[in-house]
């Protein structure tokens, strides 16, 4: 099995240090979680940065495992923290900035930024705008990749992105010779839309534009989630868990798939053994809390959706995802 590579991952869940809704249920134990991740084909994660102070841990954590690597960003539901800064808008991008340079080597991509009108009780769609087209700025001066969220704001988002266009696939093209892959289909390197949950029409206007799209659990719910990922080129697709949230679950319609797989491989560690919380073991995965020791669900999904071997959504998962963030 080739290695593959979690695009987004939220190590820095307090799940993984044993909370849960602000209990301690058990000891902390990202270590395991991390060992679970690396016996199951991981080969990198990237953790997200959906704060300036989780960008900062995000960092921090990636700088102590060679294996990790982070995003620098606010999440649209976070939009508020421009209108709360001290030195005001401008004054988190430049504490932003300063994160960007610190981690040179160990950041690889700009985000999560975005759009999610799922959640304007968090932040109202006019302050989210403000701050997507801020952040969208960043990458003029910092050549990374763009780490894209988008819920049920599909055509505000694209109205965003749309005046950047040209100038955010030229600051992305200087992670690799201009003509590297484009012979295989993979367009411009700079970004990913990811945990994807959209339309057939939704995702064609997102590769038209240039973009990869991040698949999860939460990509295969419907059998419409469904026929939309069999339609997304394999050369445009990455794989993700999304973790701790995300997890494919038995509701899904992608439930008989990975049914159907691990009857046949039982002894798959892509379906590591679960225990609840109260039950707690450093050996097992806790029920109901996703860790990317699972991301290869995914990857035996979307083999079965396209016909082709696990092995070669894999192998060609890890080649988009080692190409988008310059991690060859």
């Amino acid at each position: 099995m080739p290695g593959m590579i979690d695009v987004a991952i939220n190590l820095l869940d307090p799940m993984y240090q044993g909370v849960y809704n602000g209990k301690h249920a058990h000891p902390p134990d990202l270590s395991s979680i991390l060992s679970r991740a690396r016996a199951s084909h991981v080969v990198a994660q990237l953790i997200t940065g959906g704060s300036l102070s989780e960008s900062r841990a995000a960092l921090e954590l990636a700088a102590q495992h060679d294996d990790l690597y982070a995003t620098v960003g606010v999440h649209p539901t976070r939009a508020g923290e421009f209108k709360e800064h001290a030195q005001g808008k401008q004054g988190l991008v430049r504490e932003l900035e300063e994160v960007l340079e610190k981690g040179e080597g160990k950041v690889r991509a700009i985000g999560e930024c975005g759009l999610d009108y799922d959640r304007l009780h968090f932040a109202p769609s006019a302050l989210q705008r403000s701050a997507f087209s801020l952040q969208l700025t960043l990458q003029s001066k910092y050549p990374l990749p763009l780490f894209l969220h988008s819920r049920a704001a599909h055509a505000d988002f694209v109205e965003v992105l749309r005046p950047h266009l040209e100038t955010l696939q030229q600051a992305g093209s200087p992670l690799a010779a201009p003509s590297e892959g484009r012979e295989e289909g993979r367009g411009a390197r700079w970004g990913v839309v990811h945990s994807f949950t959209g339309t057939m029409v939704e995702a064609k206007e997102l590769l038209d534009m240039g973009l990869y799209i991040g698949v999860n659990g939460c990509s295969l719910k419907t059998q419409e989630n469904l026929d939309v990922v069999a339609a997304i080129p394999l050369e445009r697709l990455l794989i993700e868990t999304d973790a701790p949230w995300c997890e494919p679950r038995p509701s899904h319609t992608s439930a008989s798939i990975l049914a159907a797989y691990k009857a046949a491989h039982p002894h798959s560690p892509f379906f590591p053994a679960q225990v609840k919380k109260e039950k707690w073991s450093a050996e097992r995965a806790v029920k109901g809390r996703h860790e990317p020791a699972a991301l290869g669900q995914i990857a035996v999904v979307v083999a079965h959706l396209k016909s082709v071997p696990v092995e070669e959504v894999a192998r060609r998962t890890t080649e988009n995802a080692k190409w988008l963030f310059g991690l060859i």
